[in-house]
């Protein structure tokens, strides 16, 4: 088992959207993503920021070499009671694949300015 977490300041996503805009959205995040993260009052930037923790969180769960892996492999989804779980395609999938870890587990919350993830990875048994 391995276990990632991931502190994000509200505010450093707030700055990345007002400096880089769509640019930013578009590499860190997929258009469901952006959707989940929409209310009626335009874009969140504290569940934007959950999603960012959920990420850098797995990634710490799968420990990718000096390749790395994009954000854009990564994704955070809501399921129908509104829970989320994680979601891996490309790169993140592969890594995953090949250290053995056949689920992940994802809690993520946002208050007070900052957002946090907890990624739990489960090997194979047997």
């Amino acid at each position: 088992m391995r276990v990632g977490v991931d502190l994000v300041s509200v505010q450093s996503v707030r700055e990345a959207i007002s400096a880089h805009g769509e640019r930013y959205l578009e590499r860190v995040y997929s258009e469901r993503e952006v959707r989940d993260c929409t209310t009626a009052q335009g874009l969140d930037p504290e569940r934007l920021a959950a999603r960012f923790a959920a990420k850098e969180a797995a990634l710490k769960a799968l420990r990718p070499g000096a390749d790395g892996v994009s954000f854009s492999s990564i994704e955070v989804r809501k399921d129908s009671a509104g829970w989320v779980e994680l979601e891996l395609s490309g790169a993140a999938a592969r890594l995953a694949l090949d250290a053995g870890m056949t689920e992940l587990a994802v809690s993520i919350a946002h208050e007070h300015g900052f957002a946090c993830a907890v990624v739990i990875a489960y090997p194979r048994s047997g």
